[in-house]
């Protein structure tokens, strides 16, 4: 399985999903990563505030702040290759970028009680079962 890392630049939290303004995008994020999650996919984030070791340990996205500056981030890494700098992978991508199935990050109608009709099968009918 491929494995991908999200660089992000500095944020109140770990998801940037605090405060009074939250970006939509980092809703979309967040939602996406839980999905894949439950999914077993991993995929690793590091926040500039809260993770600065990982953007130095890494020396690809170390050289890449150095040279264009923290402005360009989110970087987006997959299997060691920088793929995607200064916005996050649609949902397309994201699948396309961890070779999942087709449709896996697609919403799934729920089910609405109620809504089967009784079938006229073993020795049932006119909505009256056996």
């Amino acid at each position: 399985m491929k494995k991908m890392f999200i660089y992000e630049p500095a944020m109140c939290c770990s998801t940037g999903l605090c405060g009074v303004g939250v970006d939509p995008e980092l809703i979309r994020i967040s939602t996406i990563l839980n999905t894949l999650k439950k999914k077993g996919v991993e995929v690793e984030r590091f926040n500039l505030s809260s993770s600065p070791q990982e953007f130095i340990n890494n020396k690809d996205v170390n050289e890449f702040i150095n040279v264009k500056g923290v402005d360009e981030l989110p970087l987006i890494v997959v299997d060691g290759e920088i793929v995607i700098t200064g916005r996050y992978p649609t949902n397309d991508e994201f699948t396309d970028l961890l070779d999942l199935p087709e449709g896996t990050l697609e919403k799934k109608p729920k089910a609405v009680r109620g809504t089967m009709k009784k079938m006229d099968s073993y020795g049932c009918s006119d909505n009256n079962c056996c």
